[in-house]
Order: C-alpha cells, then structure tokens, then sequence
C-alpha cells in the first residue's frame, strides 16, 4: 500500500515532527551501461545516505547574495522562487506586493508573518485586518500604496509589507533564523521604497528590525517597546500592535492610535 499524499501534505506531516519512509526511486541505467562491470553500475547508484531532493525541499538557510542590488521586477522573482529556509515547504504562495514595482513611499508598514488570508490572496493585510489598518492609516493623513495606481495623490503614501514572506504549512512562530533570511528581502524592500517612518506591527515584525540595536528584544513584551522612536538603517522605527491583536482587543486602540500619532511626529526629513 502507498501513500498518495501532495507536497504540501508532505510538509505538514513534516513540521508536526511525522517521518514517513518514502521509497527510493529505482535508478534508470542506460542502455548502453547493461554491459558494464560491477564498479561502474555502483558508480552511477546515488551516494550511501543520499536523500532525493524534491523541487519542495528547501536549502539550508544560507546568506542570499546580490539582493542588494536587485530592482523591483528581479526582487519579486527571487522572493517567488526562494527555498532559503523552512517556511517555504508547503507554501501555496509567497506574500510580496512589490510585482507592481511600487515607487517611493512616506511610510512603511511592516507586519507579522502572513495569516491564511494574506497566503491566498498574495498581498499583506488582507481581509478585517487590512480593512482596520487602512481606517487607521486614513486617520492621520496615510493611505495605502495600491497596484492599481493611487486615488489620492494628496495624502502620503504607506508601501506595506511582512517581516517574512511565506506561511508554514502548518502555522507556528517563526524560527530566528527564518527571520533573518527573510530580512535580506526586508533590507531591499526599504532600500528601494526610502520611507521616511517604519512602522512595525506586532512581535516579529518589532524583533527583526531591532534585534541589530536591541540584543535581547526577543524577551521584551510588544507592550514595553511601544513609545520609543529607534532606527533602522537610519529611519525612525515605531513599534505598535498589529491590526489582529487590535480585533481581538479593541481597548488598545486608543494606544495604537499615540503610536500612529508618535510615528507622524518622528518622520524623518525629506
């Protein structure tokens, strides 16, 4: 008997810790080799312990080079066909908007890893969450940079995106050094969009951006971060709640609301 089961339900058995023996293929030998000696068969037999690798399995996380001077179009192809870490296993599509080739931007927003909507849509903030965002952003001046183009060229633009691409297969945290292979995507995203505020929602999104001036900012709670004006690459960082988090706890939007406020008062000069 065997399993018919698709890439992904072979990631999602594979991050619950389940290990299921899958057979090897038999090696195909030319017809030209039928008559070759004993060593030269074993010559062409994979390694000792070798596994397959399916078009599915990803690298080992490993610095990505040449991001740095990709343009939008190439920096979205790249991110699309990524396999630099864990997360990309069962993945039904990475969560990037640069496609578009978005200009420069005022304000970038940057989010937690992406939720289920966000995977199937292919665009951060989707759904409630995205809908309370844009209110919140249009209440101090702030709209969303769109692909279709921008209906309101007087307000500052906001580029959004997430502090790491893709969703697991099955959902969890991510791991630190998925947030770092994910930030040499983050590193070019600013690059290119020069924002002149940062705004991180949530946990991770705070963690990746800071951990290079806060070392221990994984054990700091959301809370405590909040009221402070850091730097990333030079431009000033809020830290405030997702849009989720204020779903669940609509008590901390008048919090939200100072930090939005603590955000605008800390743009950096033009």
């Amino acid at each position: 008997m065997s399993l018919d089961l698709d890439s992904r339900q072979r990631a999602m058995l594979d991050e619950m810790g389940v290990r299921v023996w899958w057979p090897t293929p038999p090696v195909a030998v030319p017809q030209a080799n039928l008559a070759a000696t004993p060593a030269q068969i074993v010559a062409l037999l994979p390694e000792a312990g070798a596994m397959p690798v399916s078009a599915t399995t990803p690298l080992a996380a490993a610095p990505i080079e040449g991001v740095g001077s990709l343009d939008w179009s190439t920096l979205a192809q790249t991110v699309a066909a990524c396999v630099a870490c864990k997360l990309s296993l069962g993945r039904r599509a990475v969560v990037f908007p640069a496609a578009g080739a978005p200009g420069p931007a005022d304000w970038m927003v940057i989010g937690e890893p992406p939720d289920d909507n966000e995977e199937r849509l292919g665009q951060p903030f989707a759904g409630q969450a995205g809908q309370l965002l844009d209110n919140m952003l249009k209440a101090v001046g702030v709209h969303r940079r769109s692909s279709e183009g921008d209906a309101t060229p007087a307000s500052a633009l906001a580029y959004v995106s997430n502090c790491v691409k893709c969703r697991p297969a099955v959902a969890r945290n991510p791991e630190p050094q998925e947030l770092s292979a994910c930030e040499n995507y983050l590193q070019r995203e600013v690059a290119l969009v020069q924002p002149k505020v940062i705004l991180a929602l949530g946990r991770f999104a705070a963690q990746t951006l800071l951990q290079g001036s806060q070392p221990d900012v994984a054990g700091i709670p959301l809370g405590k971060l909040r009221g402070t004006v850091y730097r990333y690459q030079g431009i000033p960082v809020i830290v405030s709640y997702h849009p989720v988090y204020l779903l669940r706890t609509p008590q901390d939007k008048a919090r939200a609301w100072a930090d939005l406020c603590l955000a605008r008062s800390a743009l950096a000069p033009a």
